[in-house]
């Protein structure tokens, strides 16, 4: 595929992801500013939870736990919380993070035997003095705090874990999903990671990110999706930013940071998330061919965009009435 050529200065990059073609920012529904958005179009069923928390009298961080539980306890869903994909030695690890825009953190990697990562990621936020805890110290914290030990391999699961063996290649694909077995793009089956982002009247920003990882994985790896700055960042009076798909991409240029940055310096929240994938183009090349990478924003407005590497990559936006969309993001590369 032919890459775009590489820019070196800020600026000249938003100027560029401001023109690119289709790149616009969506209300969510008929003109309402978006309450709630989350990545792929499984997002609308953990938008309903959210905002059904937020009109029982929930907050924000509230709103996101309830959103991204939903995902996290899915049995369908192969690369969230329960039933998710293992790694190479078929042991499912779990990632999440939680973040508002007053700097509270909490994040959690390698977390092993618990199926709602983000309600760990939570306590870690809100019962120790640390932003993140890993592996077996996250795990042994969860027991701590009464989160139940739980078998988060199912029948399913090890089925494929087990078919991968015969092979063991290993090749991060975009989509690869859809090689394994039917699926529309964007469902359950599509996707790696799900991120959320929610606002309330006063523009004020909460978002978290969930996930098994990449499937199959080296036993230890970590991707983005805990990691404040790459696959979640929120900043008051700007916006957040969530990303999905290989998350190794998305560490390299401390992609949601970087596309909250471009908002703060004026760009939409569609044009914002071209120019971060226009810049791990620009950076890796041929590096990246096949490979996915997606990014999800909304404003203090309520405005949302998204844009993504290769076809593919959907998103469910909800306004605070509860009426839903899910939208499919513009893509850099034609496939």
């Amino acid at each position: 595929m032919t890459m775009p050529s590489r820019r070196g200065a800020l600026g000249t990059l938003l100027a560029g992801a401001g023109m690119a073609t289709g790149v616009r920012s969506v209300a969510a529904i008929r003109g309402e500013p978006a309450t709630m958005v989350s990545t792929w179009d499984f997002g609308a069923a953990a938008n309903a939870a959210g905002v059904a928390r937020l009109h029982a009298g929930g907050s924000l961080l509230d709103a996101v736990e309830a959103a991204g539980r939903v995902a996290e306890a899915d049995p369908a869903n192969h690369s969230v919380g329960y039933s998710g994909y293992p790694d190479r030695d078929g042991r499912v690890t779990l990632d999440a993070v939680i973040m508002d825009d007053a700097g509270h953190i909490g994040a959690v990697a390698a977390l092993e035997d618990t199926t709602h990562a983000i309600s760990v990621a939570r306590a870690v936020m809100e019962h120790t003095p640390h932003v993140m805890l890993v592996g077996e110290g996250a795990t042994r914290f969860a027991r701590d705090r009464g989160f139940p030990a739980t078998t988060l391999l199912t029948p399913d699961s090890e089925a494929a874990w087990r078919e991968w063996l015969k092979t063991s290649t290993y090749r991060p694909q975009a989509n690869i999903e859809n090689q394994r077995r039917p699926a529309a793009p964007g469902s359950a089956l599509d996707h790696d990671t799900i991120g959320i982002l929610a606002r309330d009247a006063a523009g004020r920003i909460a978002g978290g990110c969930t996930t098994s990882g990449m499937a199959f994985k080296m036993h230890g790896r970590v991707g983005d999706s805990p990691i404040v700055g790459a696959g979640l960042y929120v900043e008051r009076g700007v916006g957040g930013a969530t990303a999905t798909g290989v998350g190794e991409e998305v560490v390299r240029i401390a992609g949601a940071a970087r596309v909250v940055a471009a908002m703060r310096h004026g760009l939409s929240p569609a044009a914002a998330c071209a120019e971060a994938v226009r810049h791990i183009a620009s950076l890796r090349g041929d590096a990246i061919r096949g490979t996915q990478v997606g990014f999800l924003a909304m404003d203090v407005r309520g405005r949302v965009g998204a844009f993504c590497l290769l076809p593919g990559f959907t998103y469910a936006v909800t306004g605070s009435t509860g009426d839903t969309r899910v939208v499919r993001a513009a893509s850099l590369f034609r496939g």
